[in-house]
């Protein structure tokens, strides 16, 4: 199967998502967030709560793991994206989030991601998609377990960005 066939970009709520794992853009003290951490947080029960406030917190661009809960998909990656401030190490700060939290370790086959950063922490949407689509082509030629990546998107925009660059790849 080409690198292609193993992207797919959609709309959707992610925390709806029945994959292996879905990555949570939580902020680095895990503490209940809004936007995505939020949805996820909803829908997983306050089991995830109480599980991230054992764990303490997860500094940009660490991930860590933790089960679905009430969810369909059987595990959250949490990670934290910088906030955006135009500086190149951020961009490998957000580039780094987007690798560990596909970390080889975790052994998924399928993974569910959201378009990192783009809300609270600022980051222009074409800029993020550009840094996540880049960290998951470079992770799918790496890891062989993971046999297919979701870009879930909040925005048809974002989606579409996705999009384009999984024709890219496939032209």
């Amino acid at each position: 199967m080409g690198l292609a066939q193993r992207l797919r970009a959609i709309t959707a709520d992610i925390s709806g998502l029945d994959v292996d794992a879905i990555v949570n853009a939580a902020p680095e003290t895990l503490a209940p967030g809004a936007g995505v951490d939020g949805a996820i947080r909803r829908a997983a029960g306050p089991e995830l709560t109480r599980a991230t406030a054992v764990i303490g917190g997860c500094p940009t661009p660490s991930a860590v793991i933790t089960p679905g809960f009430r969810l369909a998909a059987r595990y959250v990656v949490q990670t934290a994206a910088p906030v955006y401030a135009a500086r190149p190490a951020d961009d490998l700060l957000l580039a780094d989030c987007d690798h560990n939290a596909r970390a080889r370790d975790y052994r998924f086959e399928e993974v569910a991601f959201p378009a990192l950063g783009t809300g609270i922490y600022g980051w222009p949407a074409a800029h993020a998609v550009q840094i996540a689509f880049t960290a998951v082509v470079s992770a799918l030629r790496v890891y062989e377990r993971l046999v297919r990546e979701v870009f879930c998107c909040f925005r048809d925009a974002d989606c579409q960005r996705y999009q384009a660059l999984i024709d890219g790849l496939a032209a």
